[in-house]
Order: C-alpha cells, then sequence, then structure tokens
C-alpha cells in the first residue's frame, strides 16, 4: 500500500540500486556522473563478489565479438539496444583510462592480466568520483510505493530510506554461497512483472553411476569437440569430472539442454571422419581403430570410448583392424564419432552455474532505458532480466551495457 509523504525518512536519493554486482555499480557510476545522488545497498560484505572470483580470479571482463546472437532470451531482440548504445569497446576506453593491463584469450576472450580485483577497484574509484554511496551488509525488508507516485519508500536495516528512481540489480541464483538470493524476483512480482522459468546455465552436467562407472577414471582429461543439442553447436573443450562432464563445450551447450535431451559430442571435430576412414584402408589397412583413434585423441581416452556402448561392439572393443570393416560398418563408426550421444542426468545446479537462465521477463520493460512500464521509477538491469549470455564474457557485457543504459536515465 502507498505511504503518506508525512511519513518520509531524511535520507533521500535521486536513485538507490540495489546490488552492488557489475551491473548496479555500471549504473550507479553512470547516473553519478550526472549528478544524481545515488546509493548502493547490498547484503553482501564485498562489492562485486561474483567479479572477484571470476575468470579464476582474472575476470573475463568482455569479448571482443559480443553482439545480440551471443545472448538468450524470450525476446531476443531486447538485448539489442543496449548493446550496441554501449559496446565492448566502450568498457575496453575504461579498463585502458585506468591502466589496467589485459590480454585477449581464445575467441575474443578479454581477461585482466593480474586480478579480477582491479575491475572492481576501478568501478568503485568510479563511482567514488562520481559521488556515489555504497552501503554493504544492509538489508532490504520491503518497498513501498508512494502515494504521489515520486518515488519509493524502502525499509531497510539503515533505516526508511526514500527514492525517485529504484534500480534492481540483484543478480540471479547462481553461487548461492556468495549471497544469491531471489529479492530481485521478488520485487519483479511485487509489481506485476511476470518471471521466465528460471534454471541453472552455464552448468556442468551430472551422469547416472553407470556411466561413471566406466569414464569417472578419466576425470581431469579434456578434448576438443563439438557439442550440439537442440540445433546449438559449440566447439570448445570438454572435461571429464567425477561427476559428469563439464569444460566451455559442456557450459556452453546446458544453456540450451533440458531434462531429457541427448547432447552430441563429434569427438574428432574439423575432420571428415568417413574419409579419413577411407584413407587409413589404403594408408594402414591392418592397424587396429584404437591405435589410429589414439593419433587423433588420448589413449586413455581412446580405449574409453571403444569399450563402452556402440563402439564396443562395432571395434571390437577397438581392436578391429581398418581392413575389416565394411563401408556400411566404416560410415556406422563414423557417424558414432561425430554424434556421440550422451544423456545427462542433470546439472551440477546453481552452486555450479555461472548464470541464471530465465527471470524477469522483458515485457513491459522499456530496452532503451530499462524502466518498468507497470511502475514509473522502477528499473531491472543485468542477470535479473530474462538476457544469457553465452560463456565468455558476454554476460559481464551485459551487465556493463544494461547499467550504464539504466544510469542514463534514473
Amino acid at each position: 500500500m502507498p505511504l503518506n509523504n508525512s511519513l518520509l525518512p531524511s535520507m533521500q536519493y535521486d536513485a538507490v540500486i540495489i546490488g552492488a554486482g557489475a551491473s548496479g555499480l555500471m549504473c550507479a557510476l553512470t547516473a553519478g556522473d550526472r549528478s544524481r545522488k545515488v546509493l548502493v545497498i547490498d547484503h553482501a560484505n564485498k562489492i562485486g563478489k561474483k567479479i572477484l572470483i571470476s575468470g579464476g580470479g582474472r575476470c573475463n571482463y568482455t569479448n571482443m565479438y559480443a553482439e545480440p546472437a551471443n545472448y538468450l532470451s524470450g525476446n531476443p531482440h531486447f538485448c539489442k539496444s543496449a548493446l550496441a548504445r554501449y559496446t565492448q569497446w566502450d568498457f575496453q576506453a575504461l579498463v585502458d583510462k585506468h591502466r589496467i593491463p589485459w590480454h585477449e584469450k581464445t575467441l575474443g576472450q578479454l581477461f585482466c592480466n593480474q586480478q579480477s580485483s582491479d575491475i572492481v577497484a576501478m568501478l568503485v574509484e568510479e563511482c567514488r568520483k562520481s559521488g556515489v554511496t555504497i552501503r554493504l551488509k544492509t538489508a532490504l525488508h520491503h518497498v513501498s510505493p508512494l502515494d504521489d507516485l515520486s518515488g519509493f519508500l524502502l525499509d531497510t536495516t539503515l533505516g526508511a530510506i526514500r527514492c525517485t528512481s529504484l534500480v534492481v540489480a540483484t543478480g540471479g541464483l547462481s553461487f548461492p554461497t556468495m549471497g544469491a538470493s531471489g529479492l530481485g524476483y521478488e520485487l519483479a512480482e511485487q509489481f506485476g512483472h511476470p518471471l521466465i522459468e528460471r534454471m541453472p546455465g552455464l552448468v556442468p552436467f551430472t551422469m547416472d553411476k553407470q556411466w561413471l562407472s566406466h569414464f569417472i577414471e578419466l576425470s581431469g582429461v579434456s578434448a576438443d569437440v563439438i557439442a550440439s543439442c537442440n540445433g546449438q553447436s559449440f566447439r570448445e573443450n570438454v572435461l571429464f569430472t567425477h561427476r559428469g562432464l563439464s569444460g566451455p563445450a559442456i557450459l556452453q551447450i546446458s544453456s540450451y539442454w533440458r531434462p531429457g535431451n541427448k547432447v552430441a559430442i563429434n569427438w574428432l571435430p574439423g575432420l571428415s571422419i568417413k574419409d579419413w576412414f577411407n584413407e587409413l584402408r589404403e594408408s594402414k589397412p591392418k592397424a587396429e581403430i584404437r591405435s589410429v583413434l589414439s593419433d587423433q585423441l588420448t589413449k586413455r581416452l581412446t580405449a574409453a570410448l571403444c569399450t563402452f556402448g556402440e563402439l564396443q561392439a562395432l571395434t571390437d572393443s577397438g581392436c578391429k583392424p581398418v581392413n575389416r570393416f565394411s563401408p556400411t560398418e566404416l560410415q556406422r563408426l563414423a557417424e558414432s564419432l561425430e554424434s556421440w550421444e550422451v544423456m545427462p542426468a542433470g546439472t551440477e545446479g546453481y552452486k555450479k552455474a555461472e548464470v541464471t537462465l530465465g527471470g524477469v521477463a522483458t515485457n513491459n520493460i522499456s530496452s532503451k532505458t530499462f524502466e518498468s512500464q507497470n511502475q514509473s521509477g522502477l528499473y531491472f538491469v543485468g542477470e535479473v532480466l530474462d538476457v544469457t549470455g553465452h560463456l565468455g564474457g558476454f554476460n559481464f557485457q551485459w551487465a556493463w551495457a544494461s547499467g550504464h543504459c539504466a544510469g542514463l536515465y534514473v
């Protein structure tokens, strides 16, 4: 219920931002640069916790090739405006301004040379210069719109706070041990915004006991593959773990996987396997399949593949010579290696997920300002929205872009 103005406290801000993560800090410093009086509150005890642990401690802060095609959303057009108005090069210019050394890894991924805290320190310094106030260990109990539509009254552990604009930058549900919560989703529903089903994204797969009993000895082994599911494919490394499969290729495809789906793995990407086998019939006719496959894969991986499922029967556990295969058998063998199917039992869940799929539906949220069309002065930015990037710096770029664009209007 809206509150009477006579109850308004003395703590008053132009904008209060809930969440001291990537999108919240970017929104804050942008609004501060416009001489807005800005307060950032967060229940955590550190600023930018997810930034600090990202990229193995070196923060994969953006990607050279970020574009709308790298994002999943119920409305694939929603992200286009922000990504065009605040690009990876805009954020890179900020990194260069602060003289943070950086390097490019594979596939356009940009990392700090030293540590993730360099990015946090940069954002905090920009906030300080623009007069932003940041308060940690601050819980938000309740939000009420004011009766004259002039803003909001927040009940917090700091006391009652009034603001004209309220920005929800609370992130998703991934990494609950870092303090992730569903507060942003609760606020969305309070103001009539529907939620898209949420689930862990960019997350390792778990496998059933029978599969693990055969492959668990490969824990730590990786290989360059193409992983495919539901019309999407990614060529990167797969990594065997003690619980199933991980690695960049698996994390990427997990965002497109749903329970009951199979995932296909091509163990020899970039190679026409059928043509290669036909050449081997001429050049190494008596060589065993496990021997020639070991030239492309490791011996341990080859042995495990050739003693499991269809490949075991087809290759006589890898012992069958190349010249003993009929053309039909070679075709089946090529197809098995190009589309080796696994049925994940599930995922490692939010505790290992890089991001949260789904979230606040982008319906009734402006793609230009990020303001709610249901409630004047209410904004949503970053991961809390139904926009999820691929692995490789794309989610950070969404945080920077959405935070910046909202910061121009709060």
